[in-house]
C-alpha cells in the first residue's frame, strides 16, 4: 500500500485506475470526486471481489478524513489486491467535486 497526498494522487491517477470513495452512500451523495465510485468500507470484504475483479488493476481509495481509507487499503491487499493507494481524505482535496 502506498500514501499519496490528495490531490497529487487525484491529478496523476493512471488512465486504468479505479477511484473509490469509502465513505458511507449519503456522504457519498453529497459530494464525491468526480469518476469515483463508491463502496463504503463496511462493504469491502463483502462486494470489493465482485465489484473490482482485477486485483492487479491500480485501485485509489480515499474517505473524510484518512481513517477509513487506510482501513480500506489494508482489507484490499488482505484481499490480494496488488496494487492499492490511500490518497487520504477528500476535506483536503481542492478540485471539482460531483
Amino acid at each position: 500500500m502506498q500514501n499519496m497526498e490528495i490531490n497529487a494522487g487525484v491529478a496523476g491517477l493512471p488512465d486504468d485506475a479505479l477511484l473509490v470513495d469509502v465513505r458511507n452512500e449519503s456522504e457519498y451523495a453529497g459530494g464525491h470526486i468526480p469518476g469515483s465510485q463508491n463502496l463504503p468500507l463496511s462493504q469491502i470484504l463483502q462486494k470489493a471481489e465482485q465489484t473490482f475483479p482485477d486485483k492487479h488493476r491500480p485501485i485509489y481509495v480515499y474517505c473524510q478524513s484518512g481513517a477509513r481509507s487506510a482501513r480500506s487499503a489494508k482489507l484490499l491487499e488482505l484481499l490480494g489486491y496488488e496494487n492499492v493507494t490511500d490518497l487520504g481524505g477528500i476535506s483536503g482535496y481542492t478540485g471539482p467535486r460531483a
